[in-house]
């Protein structure tokens, strides 16, 4: 039987005055408002209408092609950049999605402007561009979401830039540094003044823990250390940055021992015993990160 109804029922069988009821009704959570407020509907709302507002200006473009000319596409992208920076800088209320639309905006500019044009500049300018003037739409909008696309962003400038030297995903430790910026970035230590949260954070940090896991270069190993006793730590604790960069740690330490242990022939009792070593470190990282959280929420200085 629904909650709602049983409570009914049993204030109907033991004649409840309205003192007792309404005591009950709180017991039973019935006048807590709902988990999905209508705030964080329509804001989501907002969202997901900045997105589909960004893909069908590039539609438009993409439709009317021939009949707009460049004059007419340039103004059009131009236009609707301007436009929606100014209202984010008038709108408060509408300050994040219209950041987010003129995130959008810009890079559909610098893409037109890439396909039309042949600057000679490489994709990766364009991208480090795209990030440095969305990086004040970030900072006023002071949305985690803006944040999050910005972060995607400056990761694609950094990917590029590392393809455009021939690093690829197997070296390069400046890359994955700059990667590891981004995540300090958007850290709790600097979240009140950039405006960042947690949803530009972890994304930050999932893709700083790539690079790190994936290049395997000297400071892959140490980077990865510290970032894990940092978050370990009362004051930066996050579950979900700590568990993916703990995740990483053991990918890289076990693609060592890996080295160390199968040389080359796959001894089975040599992958037995990585197996064995890749359950208990990832039991003992669990079980690790599962006794800070349960810690911290007791102390009520869990988030």
């Amino acid at each position: 039987m629904h909650t709602r109804l049983a409570i009914l029922d049993l204030a109907a069988r033991h004649r409840l005055d309205a003192a007792t009821f309404a005591a009950l009704r709180r017991l039973a959570g019935l006048d807590r408002g709902p988990v999905l407020s209508l705030q964080l509907v329509r804001r989501a709302l907002a969202y997901i209408a900045a997105l589909l507002g960004g893909l069908g200006l590039i539609f438009f473009v993409a439709a009317n092609w021939h009949s707009l000319g460049r004059a007419g596409q340039f103004g059009l992208l131009q236009g609707f950049t301007l436009l929606t920076c100014v209202g984010a800088a008038l709108l408060p209320r509408a300050r994040a999605p219209l950041s987010l639309l003129g995130l959008l905006s810009i890079g559909g500019l610098f893409a037109y402007f890439g396909q039309t044009y042949q600057t000679g500049a490489d994709a990766w300018q364009l991208f480090a561009l795209w990030t440095a003037l969305a990086l004040p739409l970030a900072l006023g909008a002071r949305s985690d979401v803006v944040w999050a696309a910005w972060v995607i962003v400056a990761s694609a400038a950094i990917a590029t830039w590392s393809w455009s030297l021939g690093y690829r995903l197997h070296g390069g430790p400046v890359t994955a540094l700059l990667a590891t910026g981004l995540a300090g970035l958007t850290g709790k230590p600097l979240q009140r003044f950039t405006g960042a949260g947690p949803v530009s954070f972890n994304l930050a940090v999932l893709i700083a823990t790539a690079w790190l896991a994936a290049s395997s270069s000297i400071v892959s190993l140490p980077v990865l250390l510290a970032a894990c006793g940092l978050l370990a730590q009362r004051a930066l604790f996050d579950v979900v940055a700590l568990s993916t960069v703990a995740l990483g740690l053991l990918f890289v330490v076990l693609s060592k021992a890996a080295d160390a242990l199968l040389s080359g022939s796959w001894d089975i009792g040599a992958v037995f015993l990585l197996a064995l070593l890749a359950l208990a470190a990832l039991a003992g990282a669990v079980r690790g990160i599962l006794f800070l959280n349960n810690s911290y929420r007791q102390q009520g200085e869990a988030p």
